[in-house]
């Protein structure tokens, strides 16, 4: 914890003053960001760092393994769907990119089953992407199971965000752009995935 206030401390004498006019403003006007990512909760994986965003530029949600689960208005607790209707109805984005990385610990378990001490609560979450797992059970390298599992949970993902129907009618009027993405942590590679269903270096 010291280090964090440390690291607040750095913010406020070197950060703040040249940032305090955009956070008034933002304030004073509330925020518009145009775009939205999904991304994982991952601390390596920091949406505003990569694509180098100012504060109020992306309306971000954060979970293990960027999922998006399918459309129910059930009347349960839904953080994910609930950040959904924020940004697509109320902020209004006109970009929604799911953001998956190389090394997610949420794939990963979702191929080789949750750790024994997170069942409550990952093991259901992780289940969300189940169709995701089945495409690479074939694959026999442990290390392109892992990568390819990362790019089908992202296009889940996207298959999922089409359930909400207040996601597909401004997609289909082109008021809303999907994309998927995928970082890898090693190298700094941002993957988009294209029409063709590829992921390719951007």
């Amino acid at each position: 914890m010291d280090k964090m206030i440390e690291g607040y401390r750095r913010f406020l004498a070197r950060t703040w003053p040249a940032r305090q006019a955009l956070f008034q403003d933002l304030a004073e006007h509330g925020q518009n960001p145009r775009a939205m990512v999904i991304a994982c909760a991952d601390s390596r994986v920091d949406p505003g760092m990569i694509f180098d965003a100012a504060p109020g530029e992306i309306f971000t949600v954060r979970n293990v393994a960027n999922l998006v689960p399918p459309y129910a208005p059930d009347g349960n607790q839904h953080a994910t769907s609930a950040a959904l209707e924020f940004g697509v109805r109320v902020l209004k984005v006109t970009d929604l990119v799911v953001l998956g990385h190389a090394m997610c610990g949420g794939v990963r378990a979702l191929l080789t089953g949750a750790p024994q001490e997170a069942r409550d609560f990952l093991a259901p979450w992780i289940s969300v992407a189940r169709a995701a797992r089945g495409k690479v059970l074939r694959c026999t390298d442990p290390d392109e199971a892992q990568e390819r599992c990362e790019q089908e949970v992202v296009k889940l993902s996207l298959d999922n965000l089409m359930t909400f129907p207040w996601i597909a009618e401004p997609v289909r009027v082109g008021a809303l752009h999907l994309h998927g993405m995928r970082f890898d942590i090693r190298s700094g590679v941002l993957e988009v995935l294209d029409a063709d269903g590829m992921f390719r270096a951007t």
